[in-house]
């Protein structure tokens, strides 16, 4: 399914310019164009906008509404030099970005929301990325470019979600304008009494043809899907990528991993001349309807290696939908990153990481296959906390994440199990320091064959004494029953004081 994201920056101009000139923040602000002879607004602030100031205004009457605006003159180059900037600033979404006019941009997220937790965080994640720039926009994902575009500009919400498959209906409630036409067109509709998009969807196409031309259905045909419109990405000239366009197109996964090798071998190339390893690469399939289709994946660490980059790359390959052919295959290399020199030929086959002579294996490409076949959030490993309290022992980090907080350490062990939280148990126990001589989990009495302990833990000071599981002392003792089986037990409290704890047992994990 076609997921289009539409990102609107109305204010684009002006918040660019006042971040780089130093400008009273409380004064409306405007940007001057020449319309022949007259100065006409180009860009205002929702200040300005307030106070009745819109673009296309004469700037003699906007002065008039607001005496104290402040005007600066209009630079179009600069701000569509800007625009596309911010597009190469989005493809950490997806790899298909490309601008929309002067003050939105297009973004084919296909496949790509559930690497970022969901369409609504994914939202979420780029307006927050807009703000840390001091920059302001809406923002819309539906099925199509049109249907996106039109929730972004006229829509009531500043993050909205059209669901995959919805009605039709949904976007009859919108003004004509929400299709893209002709201001003169717009106009025309709202006097016939179409000023809807569900006005014009019910109404006889024959004679809105013959009225307003093919554009208008068009522009309907393309918002609710029956017309394919195509996004033509944008790259940024200096990103690592290879090309190959063919002759008569292809289709066939063969054929796509005959021109994958191709693609992946010169970019490889062009990473070690550049002493860089890529981190994320974008397949994308050109084609010949004019739509565009992409794979991604990712690496745990910077990786040059074509044999690695090609396999994963061909693992992708089957969830492309061909359509009626490909005419050209572009490979990207998005995200980049320095590698030191490594020497090939270590101690195992196809070391290409590690030492000439390293005894342990380097798991990158496995983590890298594991992660680009099951998602990034599903491949993880443990690191180590530094703190003595077990549940908190341990913490979830990606899988190729360097460091993680020093090595375990521990001079007692460690259950191969925990409970997901301590469990309560009744204890036949001698105070203050007997082991316990029995105990009743879950209905079930186990008499103790042998123990070992106890093994003193304190709480962690900086953190709350009522927390539940900051107790101020737990005696863990390891216990076994007549039947063989080990159990991790602990005391909270020190059997003598009663600042220490309340005395109670509790299962924690087993052997």
């Amino acid at each position: 399914m076609r997921r289009i994201v539409s990102l609107w920056l109305p204010f684009l101009p002006v918040e660019r310019l006042r971040r780089r000139h130093v400008l009273s923040p409380d004064r409306p602000l405007v940007t001057r164009s020449h319309d022949g002879r007259r100065q006409v607004i180009a860009a205002a602030d929702p200040a300005a906008r307030a106070r009745g100031v819109v673009p296309g205004q004469p700037l003699a009457q906007a002065q008039a509404l607001v005496p104290d605006l402040q005007v600066l003159e209009a630079d179009p180059d600069r701000d569509a030099a800007d625009l596309a900037r911010l597009a190469g600033r989005c493809l950490w979404m997806s790899p298909l970005t490309a601008p929309d006019g002067p003050d939105g941009i297009w973004i084919d997220a296909s496949g790509c929301a559930h690497l970022h937790g969901g369409e609504p965080a994914m939202l979420g994640r780029l307006l927050d990325d807009l703000g840390r720039l001091g920059l302001s926009g809406r923002v819309a994902i539906a099925d199509t470019p049109g249907a996106a575009h039109a929730l972004a500009r006229h829509g009531r919400a500043r993050l909205a979600v059209l669901p995959a498959g919805a009605a039709e209906t949904l976007l009859d409630s919108l003004p004509v304008e929400a299709l893209r036409i002709a201001g003169a067109t717009a106009d025309m509709l709202h006097r016939l009494g179409l000023g809807r998009i569900g006005a014009v969807r019910t109404a006889p196409r024959a004679p809105l043809a013959r009225r307003f031309g093919p554009l208008l259905l068009t522009r309907l045909d393309q918002m609710l899907g029956r017309v394919a419109e195509p996004i033509r990405p944008v790259l940024a000239p200096d990103l690592v990528q290879a090309r190959r366009g063919f002759v008569e197109p292809i289709s066939t996964p063969d054929a796509f991993r005959i021109v994958i090798d191709a693609l992946v071998a010169e970019a490889c190339t062009a990473l070690r001349r550049r002493g860089e390893g890529a981190r994320r690469l974008d397949l994308l399939f050109e084609r010949v309807d004019g739509t565009t289709r992409s794979v991604r994946v990712g690496t745990a660490r910077a990786v040059h290696d074509p044999a690695h980059l090609g396999r994963l790359l061909a693992e992708r390959i089957e969830s492309v939908e061909p359509g009626f052919g490909v005419e050209a295959m572009r490979l990207a290399v998005t995200a980049a990153e320095r590698c030191g020199p490594v020497q090939d030929g270590g101690a195992w086959p196809g070391n290409t990481w590690g030492e000439c002579g390293k005894d342990e294996p380097d798991l990158s490409v496995l983590v890298d296959r594991l992660a680009n076949r099951l998602g990034p959030d599903r491949v993880f490993r443990l690191a180590p906390v530094a703190t003595h309290v077990p549940e908190r022992r341990q913490r979830r980090v990606p899988a190729g994440r360097a460091g993680g907080g020093g090595a375990w350490s521990a001079d007692w062990p460690r259950p191969i199990r925990l409970l997901p939280a301590p469990e309560p148990v009744r204890v036949t126990a001698l105070l203050p320091d007997h082991p316990p001589r029995a105990f009743t989990w879950r209905g079930s009495r186990h008499a103790v064959a042998q123990a070992d302990g106890p093994e003193r833990i304190l709480g962690e000071w900086w953190r709350p004494a009522t927390d539940a599981d900051n107790d101020r002392v737990r005696e863990y003792w390891i216990v076994e029953d007549r039947d063989g089986r080990r159990f991790w037990l602990f005391r909270r409290g020190d059997g003598q004081h009663a600042w220490s704890g309340d005395q109670g047992w509790f299962l924690h994990g087993f052997f």
